[in-house]
């Protein structure tokens, strides 16, 4: 494994014990350098691991299919223009959409707003074989609902025990559960605004929302710092993924998702049939087919 880990990221740092949020210990992102980007200097010393990165995910996401024992669920969440929709471009881009899918949560629909708060995330929970990637996710409901007052804080406090239970009970399952939370500054998150002022073909991602949410910053990091303090678990563990630098913010999720990955030792299934048989066959078949096509040659030749 060590040896694994030194070829894809170029150093024997392991992101998962540097980054991860402990169980039971309490976060303070103030005290989390959201530029960290260490041991890479640039955006040019990670192409490469990046590249290796995205290829050994698309393997494991074949084993994952393959096996049909398990699944994966990856929850994204980060404050706006934090880079969700980068990371699943990037990094998680590469995978099968036949055992893959992304799923994002935005407001309720009537529906859905008629169960109870977890009823969607049940819904969108990955089969086995399956990898889901939640865009946002039922963490929106100890974050929007708890800085927005949309529901009182004798309701939105114990949405993490809650949550907690859910998370146990599909890890049961056989679901392994990876978050991530995108760590991004507020100064990195006005220089993010700005491009999308400046070039049309972002323009469309603007929303009069990001600028009184932005006003809410405090308030956010506070709800989020309770979230990631109270909802880290070993089944379901917490990443602070240091995401002003978007090349490092891929790189170590992807890091992140391979070393997970790989831990999990999965193997192709063995074969449901008799191989010696279907070997057999495939020779009459072959042995048929050259049969046909020599003869379609040689009525060829005859014809006037």
């Amino acid at each position: 494994m060590t040896h694994s880990r030194k070829s894809i990221t170029g150093s024997n740092i392991d992101y998962r014990k540097h980054l991860i949020v402990k169980p039971g210990s309490k976060v303070d992102l103030s005290s989390i350098d959201p530029g960290f980007k260490a041991p890479h200097d640039s955006k040019a010393s990670s192409q490469g691991l990046l590249a290796k990165c995205v290829q050994r995910l698309a393997e494991l996401q074949y084993l994952i299919y393959a096996e049909n024992r398990r699944s994966l669920l990856i929850c994204l969440q980060g404050l706006d223009a934090a880079g969700k929709d980068g990371t699943i471009r990037h990094v998680l881009g590469a995978m099968n959409p036949q055992g893959a899918r992304v799923h994002a949560f935005k407001v309720p629909s009537t529906l859905e707003a008629a169960h109870d708060f977890l009823w969607r995330a049940h819904q969108q929970a990955p089969a086995r074989g399956e990898v889901v990637v939640f865009n946002r996710s039922h963490y929106e409901d100890v974050l929007v609902a708890r800085v927005h007052g949309l529901v009182p804080k004798d309701v939105w406090s114990k949405r993490y025990d809650r949550i907690n239970d859910f998370e146990k009970n599909i890890t049961q399952g056989g679901t392994h559960i990876l978050k991530f939370f995108l760590h991004i500054s507020d100064e990195e998150q006005l220089q993010r605004f700005k491009q999308r002022l400046v070039d049309p073909k972002r323009q469309w991602k603007i929303s009069e929302a990001d600028y009184t949410e932005r006003k809410l910053w405090p308030e956010y990091v506070r709800a989020y710092e309770e979230a990631l303090s109270r909802t880290s678990t070993s089944n379901a563990p917490w990443f602070v993924i240091p995401a002003d630098r978007k090349w490092f913010r891929n790189l170590a999720i992807g890091t992140i998702l391979v070393q997970t990955l790989e831990s999990l030792r999965m193997k192709t299934p063995a074969p449901t049939v008799d191989i010696d048989d279907i070997r057999r066959r495939y020779h009459v078949a072959q042995r048929d087919q050259k049969k046909v096509a020599s003869g379609q040659r040689t009525a060829g030749f005859n014809q006037p």
